[in-house]
């Protein structure tokens, strides 16, 4: 995974954020807060690693902990847009 792609996936995260309704957006706002969390980690761990201030294994720990987290979104994405597109099949 390149750094220019977890750096626009961080700018992507830094967007506004809508504020939850329910239970279900509770958890939901939990998980995107904790992607948020973890992408912003590796951006600093990145730039410490830039500047000479962070360990290797570091920033190797923070880049596969965002690499598992934009996988999980990813799923989960698709998992949406499967359950859409059930809905959309189903006969009116």
């Amino acid at each position: 995974m390149e750094i220019s792609a977890l750096m626009a996936t961080a700018a992507y995260a830094r967007g506004a954020a809508i504020q939850p309704e329910g239970e279900g957006g509770s958890a939901f706002h939990r998980v995107a807060q904790d992607f948020e969390d973890r992408l912003r980690n590796t951006e600093r761990t990145a730039r410490a690693a830039m500047l000479g201030q962070a360990d290797p294994h570091a920033l190797v720990e923070a880049l596969a902990s965002s690499q598992t987290a934009v996988e999980t979104v990813a799923a989960i994405r698709d998992r949406v847009v499967e359950a859409y597109q059930e809905i959309l099949r189903m006969p009116v």
